[in-house]
């Protein structure tokens, strides 16, 4: 599956709330998201901007899909 890319960081942190992740502070231009489905707490951040580079968010869905032990695209059929 293709990444979108017309996707903004906004939107990306209500997609990640579908897999347990929640917005815990946001600092200038970055939130801070966070996770506890497994037993270690997980965190990520992402941009705040209008729209993501998609070396970005290659890079945090892959992070997020390592995490939560599954595949990426097993992620991208969740999220999307």
């Amino acid at each position: 599956m293709r990444l979108p890319r017309q996707l903004s960081g906004e939107d990306l942190a209500r997609l990640l709330r579908k897999v347990g992740y929640e917005v815990i502070r946001q600092t200038g231009s970055h939130m801070r998201l966070r996770s506890v489905v497994k037993s270690a707490e997980h965190h990520v951040t992402i941009p705040a901007h209008r729209q993501l580079k998609v070396g970005t968010l290659s890079a945090i869905l892959t992070d997020v899909a390592a995490y939560l032990d599954i595949d990426r695209s097993e992620l991208l059929r969740k999220l999307f």
